[in-house]
């Protein structure tokens, strides 16, 4: 049985923050042509997944059971000095596909774990330092310049996800030839929403 990424409680952690649920929709799936949906188009590059807006801290789910094949370093203000440090989790579920959950606050798990359908593996983290975005970013980067949002960044992949290349950096695709092994995660998730 698959589960939902994101436990839809308000996390105690952002609760005393004030923070309510119903400003965002953690259960809302980003359609093509919308901000942070799958293969956007940013300009300079396309985004490789599906955001899914939800409180800072918010737990992150495994969808599927299977194992933990990877973690690491998603962003970080060594790379970009925009970024807040995320991480990612990769798990190949026992069907086969490879579920990379990123901009992740931290992570719960470790590579190797056997995971279960709805066991924790993270919390949703906040991949943008507002203060750091100034003229020289991005276009769409200063647009979110005010907007503060936390997310879960999913991909699907139909082989182990790619992590590390020229063309990929946190999440985005420079270049508009989609990785092979790439799938749009929209519907996968749409069958786990309904």
């Amino acid at each position: 049985m698959k589960r939902w990424p994101l436990n839809i409680t308000v996390p105690e952690k952002t609760a005393s923050e004030k923070t309510a649920i119903d400003k965002v929709n953690p259960t809302k799936i980003l359609q093509k042509g919308e901000a942070g949906s799958f293969w956007e188009d940013r300009g300079d590059r396309f985004h490789c997944g599906v955001d899914l807006y939800a409180p800072e801290n918010t737990e992150v789910l495994s969808i599927e059971e299977g194992i933990v094949s990877e973690t690491g370093l998603m962003t970080s203000p060594e790379i970009l000095p925009y970024w807040n440090p995320t991480y990612y989790v990769i798990i190949e579920n026992t069907s086969g596909m490879f579920c990379k959950y990123g901009e992740l606050a931290e992570y719960a798990v470790q590579k190797g774990d056997n995971v279960g359908s709805g066991q924790l593996i993270g919390y949703v983290g906040m991949v943008l330092n507002c203060a750091k975005i100034d003229e020289f970013s991005p276009s769409y980067i200063r647009k979110l310049k005010n907007k503060n949002s936390s997310m879960l960044h999913f991909e699907l992949w139909k082989d182990k996800p790619i992590t590390s290349h020229r063309d990929y950096l946190g999440g985005n695709w420079f270049s508009e030839e989609k990785p092979e092994n790439l799938v749009d995660p929209t519907e996968y998730l749409a069958s786990i929403r309904n």
